[in-house]
């Protein structure tokens, strides 16, 4: 109350939306006052959790700022994160269920980032924590620490569509996807992709698709850039269209981590823990996009009137670490070579392209 900039500062969040998240998880989290003693408070809860997503402050620090034993933190932490994924979840966070929830975020992107067709940007990243006891190398990456995956699928406004946190340290990018429930439902068909339609201007019918980078298998519904090498001007279009819009993800991942910064450290709890810090980080994430979205616009990526690309500045921070990546052999198949030529086709012609799309990518005019 006297100071709101301060406030929002520690916990991360303006006051206002501070108590309407209280209101929403008290019912959950408040205990009755006992004859041994009085209840805490459940805005003391919620605000002790807040700081440790903000901070990765230790359990023995946030025990000593908020004057409560150390086991009682442990407890608290997890009690207000189950809080608020329980009341949440559903609400900020849902997977579209139909082709027309599809539609509406292909728009977004071809409205925001000129990509047509796009259901949103994939990419992974690892969140470090302590070696787990007899855990062996399955929480060992080959950049010599221990993490938790997060995997994620980010719409064009920088929201999480869906994550998955099952998977483990060594594997892969295109290992993780693979093995994941939303491959799964692409596979059998029970994610309600849109049926293929012509692209605009065009009268083709082309299928929607996630935009991966190269870690990820092309396929006719996961599209990315072309290899570096033997670039052609056409193709050099093409990665800057396709890159463009796959600039989402990287940024929803730079929001979160430049918020909730414990996820720039080494994480002291188990996994299963820590898990449950990455999904409420995200919820709150989404929460706060719906919310507030000018809060986070000054740490995402910008384009000027030329639409030169401006560095977010979440990139001049600590960032959140990639996943390494281990190439493997013919993982592209033929369908998706020849809709991501044809796409590479389409950005080039009268009917797809944009003005600024030569200089941007530095086609030689030559």
């Amino acid at each position: 109350m006297e100071d709101e900039n301060a406030f929002a500062n520690y916990v991360r969040m303006p006051p206002h939306m501070f108590d309407e998240l209280l209101n929403r998880i008290s019912p959950v989290i408040q205990r009755r006052d006992t004859h041994m003693r009085p209840a805490l408070d459940a805005g003391m809860k919620l605000a002790m959790t807040l700081r440790h997503l903000a901070t990765g402050d230790r359990y023995h620090t946030i025990q000593y700022d908020f004057r409560c034993g150390y086991s009682t933190v442990v407890w608290i932490v997890q009690e207000v994160c189950q809080a608020i994924i329980q009341e949440l979840k559903d609400e900020v966070m849902p997977l579209p269920r139909t082709q027309e929830d599809w539609k509406d975020i292909a728009q977004q992107f071809q409205d925001r980032w000129n990509v047509p067709h796009a259901l949103g940007a994939l990419d992974g990243k690892h969140i470090a924590i302590r070696k787990p006891h007899n855990s062996g190398s399955v929480f060992f990456n080959y950049k010599g620490f221990s993490p938790v995956v997060l995997l994620a699928l980010v719409d064009a406004d920088y929201k999480f569509i869906w994550i998955d946190t099952g998977g483990e340290g060594h594997q892969s990018d295109a290992q993780l996807f693979g093995a994941s429930e939303l491959k799964e439902c692409i596979d059998d068909n029970t994610i309600n992709f849109p049926d293929s339609d012509p692209l605009p201007n065009d009268d083709r019918d082309t299928p929607y698709y996630i935009l991966g980078d190269d870690a990820f298998p092309l396929r006719t519904f996961l599209m990315k850039p072309y290899g570096r090498r033997g670039l052609d001007n056409d193709m050099l279009v093409a990665n800057y269209r396709l890159s463009r819009g796959r600039r989402v993800v990287e940024n929803g991942f730079g929001i979160l981590a430049n918020r909730w910064r414990c996820f720039l450290g080494t994480l002291e709890q188990g996994p299963d823990v820590v898990r449950l810090l990455v999904e409420t980080g995200v919820i709150l994430h989404n929460l706060l996009r719906i919310r507030f979205p000018a809060i986070g616009n000054a740490d995402v990526d910008r384009e000027d009137e030329d639409h030169n690309n401006i560095p977010g500045a979440w990139r001049a921070d600590q960032q959140v670490e990639e996943i390494p990546q281990f190439q493997a052999p013919n993982r592209d198949n033929r369908e998706g070579k020849v809709m991501r030529d044809y796409l590479k086709a389409y950005f080039n012609s009268e009917a797809g392209s944009v003005p600024w799309q030569e200089r941007q990518a530095g086609v030689n005019v030559n």
